[in-house]
């Protein structure tokens, strides 16, 4: 796992996408980037989104590489909205071993990279579309540096939270960090009641029903600057999430 400490809250520290995904669902928002794969690096990542912008050039036109590495802070995760693009490439294994080296949490691309054995090598973490081999430079260009982007049809804002691992890539508003952490904390504690009880030979369908997750697809009401699930805010455990299936 790889965070930023002081930006990550306490239950999103040590989490898993789909935990996030369901804490999402159950207040109704989106930020799940389909269509990216998780290419190299292991494990868990969450940090704030260093965000990019790529954009295409015109024939004859310059597209240097472009030069923003130095400004990420350690545990940042860099996130390149390049529009999807699978014909050039923005990021390499150059890239990852410097990042790697400076403690960048990983690279989310919406778009391709290249030279992926070399970012698995340094076990750098990253995310995209897929591999290509050809270079981006004038072909495409950094346009915009630390402004709200698009990715994957998703608005990413600088400091949101990315949060990543083998099963993809999802965003959390800054905003509302702590109130999903809170919600993820409960899912993952409830998921492993549920699991435990059932090799401890309950039924699954009574665990379930203990731990409440008939509820899990409810959406959180607010109470007294808190969050709730509507008909878990009396019962007897926390408010319920979703659980992986």
């Amino acid at each position: 796992m790889t965070t930023s400490a002081a930006a990550v809250p306490e239950g999103l520290a040590a989490a898993d996408t789909a935990a996030v995904s369901d804490a999402l669902d159950m207040l109704r928002l989106d930020g799940c980037l389909p269509g990216l794969h998780h290419l190299s690096g292991r494990g868990f990542v969450a940090g704030p989104a260093f965000t990019l912008r790529y954009e295409p050039v015109g024939e004859g036109e310059p597209g240097p590489a472009g030069d923003f590495l130095d400004d990420v802070p350690p545990g940042a995760v860099v996130v390149i909205a390049d529009s999807g693009r699978t014909g050039a490439t923005v990021w390499g294994d150059v890239l990852s071993r410097i990042a790697r080296h400076r403690g960048v949490a990983g690279t989310v691309i919406d778009g391709v990279c290249r030279d992926i054995g070399g970012s698995r090598a340094v076990e750098y973490p990253v995310w995209a579309r897929g591999v290509f081999t050809r270079s981006g430079k004038n072909r495409v260009r950094l346009r915009e540096v630390g402004s709200t982007v698009e990715v994957c049809g998703v608005k990413v804002a600088p400091g949101d939270l990315v949060c990543a691992d083998e099963s993809g890539v999802v965003v959390v508003d800054r905003e509302r960090a702590a109130q999903v952490a809170d919600l993820v904390a409960d899912i993952r504690d409830r998921e492993e009641r549920i699991v435990a009880a059932a090799l401890a030979g309950r039924p699954l369908a009574a665990a379930r029903r203990e731990f409440g997750y008939h509820e899990l697809a409810r959406p959180v009401e607010r109470s007294g600057g808190g969050a709730r699930t509507g008909a878990a805010a009396t019962a007897e455990h926390p408010p319920p999430a979703q659980s992986k299936p």
